[in-house]
């Protein structure tokens, strides 16, 4: 018989279930409750140049964890790096909470972000060492319906917050649900088995230790270049803009090629390529997500509430074509819901577009980025049964860190360089800004087709299932 979601709560799985999915929950409203309301820190810290900062610093924060957590997955118990990341991440949390300038909160996203990089990698490794395969993409839809309640209420509670008690509360009124997500996880991860029972029963395990040590320089090189790209996009004087993406680039490009399998550059067809593909949709999203706030808040001059409506229909659209990609992937392929998911959010970037003119209800990013939402539930998880199914136990904490941190360096680089292009729209004055609104939305375009070109180089042909699973599915 084929996988039913309530397999996810028998009672040797009950446990694990639960605690990935408070946690995730908890993951959710930090995301969503904080990019709700940035319009109106930017209101009161100033450095609106900064915007997009606060967005790439929890990312290349996240960058560096991702690295040091995947090493360690795979060489100790899984809760040891989740604890130390929950500790981090609420730091973060009060920092950011109390900051008193927009440079303080990038350094507080910044330590978010290294303590959040525990969280995915975890999660994944968690899930491919308990679940048989086929309750596999059960799993990663019910971590999608983990992003739902607080894609309905999460939003629109945290533009009250931030318009009635003030935007900081949004950053310390998340340390309770940290205790309690993080208890009911750690639980659960207590009993994940080891990759291995000895390290001496796999040859390869001693290498990974110190193969975790050798590849921290290149995560923080990576993020380095990474951060220096961001920073030189940023910069007025054509010379350091030149230099200075050049110099970042000479940085981020080796960096990320030692981190990832041999061949993600070169999209090679298989785990190098689904790893590198990830990036490119992390970064068509995030580049148009992170603005629908500032396009409708400081452009179009809605209030607060109507971003979070639109984040609420994503955060919908998002868990339903992550549910209906579960039901049908073994029947149609991962390669189908992959191309399928990029069409989707080229299309929805382009019909967002016209969102910046005067004449256009800012209303229709309601349905028209609900689309990019459904075309990211259908793709997103794709690439992660792509790697679990390829990659062998002792090295799937390896190649879900290497799927995260192109992900995570996708979404930083897309938060950067939107940041960079509506920074200078700002500088221009007049209608600066809608102008680059508008192009930061049609980069989005661009890079989900690109994208949709490529998808030929992911595997995942349907799979052979019996008359008998056909019929009860």
């Amino acid at each position: 018989m084929s996988a039913r979601t309530a397999d996810l709560f028998a009672p040797g799985l009950r446990g694990l279930t639960s605690g990935l999915v408070a946690t995730i929950t908890l993951v959710a409203i930090e995301s969503l409750a904080i990019g709700t309301v940035m319009p109106i820190v930017a209101d009161e810290l100033g450095q609106l140049e900064l915007y997009g900062w606060v967005f790439s610093a929890f990312f290349l924060g996240n960058l560096i964890g991702i690295v040091i957590t995947g090493g360690a997955l795979d060489r100790m118990p899984l809760w040891r790096p989740f604890a130390g990341g929950l500790g981090l991440f609420a730091a973060g949390l009060v920092i950011g909470g109390l900051a008193p300038s927009m440079p303080v909160l990038v350094g507080a996203r910044l330590i978010q972000g290294l303590g959040g990089g525990a969280v995915g990698p975890t999660a994944y490794v968690a899930i491919g060492r308990c679940l048989p395969e086929a309750l596999q993409p059960r799993m990663f839809a019910m971590l999608s319906t983990a992003w739902v309640v607080p894609g309905i209420i999460g939003p629109s509670i945290a533009a009250l917050v931030g318009e009635g008690l003030g935007w900081r509360w949004v950053f310390l009124g998340l340390l309770p649900f940290l205790a309690v997500a993080g208890a009911l996880a750690l639980t659960a991860l207590h009993r994940v088995p080891a990759a291995v029972p000895h390290p001496e029963d796999d040859p390869d395990l001693a290498a990974a230790a110190s193969a975790t040590l050798r590849r921290l320089p290149n995560a923080l090189l990576a993020a380095g270049g990474a951060g220096l790209l961001v920073a030189a996009l940023t910069a007025e004087d054509l010379p350091v803009v030149i230099g200075g993406s050049l110099l970042g680039l000479g940085m981020l490009l080796p960096a990320f090629r030692r981190l990832t399998p041999a061949g993600t550059l070169l999209l090679v067809a298989g785990v190098p390529a689904a790893v590198m593909l990830r990036g490119v949709l992390t970064f068509a999203f995030f580049t148009g997500d992170a603005y629908i706030p500032l396009l409708l808040q400081t452009w179009r001059g809605t209030p607060a509430v109507l971003t979070g409506i639109v984040f609420t229909s994503t955060t919908l659209a998002w868990s339903t074509g992550t549910w209906l990609q579960a039901r049908r992937v073994d029947r149609l392929g991962v390669r189908w819901f992959v191309a399928l998911g990029f069409g989707c959010v080229a299309a929805g970037s382009l019909l967002t577009l016209p969102a910046v003119l005067p004449s256009v209800a800012p209303e229709i990013t309601i349905v028209t980025w609900a689309l990019v939402g459904i075309g990211m539930g259908f793709a997103y998880s794709g690439f992660t049964l792509t790697i679990l199914r390829d990659s062998p136990p002792t090295h799937q904490g390896a190649a879900s860190s290497a799927l995260q941190l192109s992900d995570i360096l996708g979404t930083a680089l897309g938060a950067g360089v939107g940041g960079a292009m509506t920074a200078a729209g700002e500088r221009g004055g007049g209608d600066g800004l809608g102008v680059a609104l508008g192009a930061v939305f049609a980069l989005t375009v661009l890079v989900a087709l690109a994208g949709l070109a490529a998808t030929r180089r992911i595997a995942g042909r349907p799979r052979v299932r019996s008359t008998q699973a056909a019929a009860v599915d």
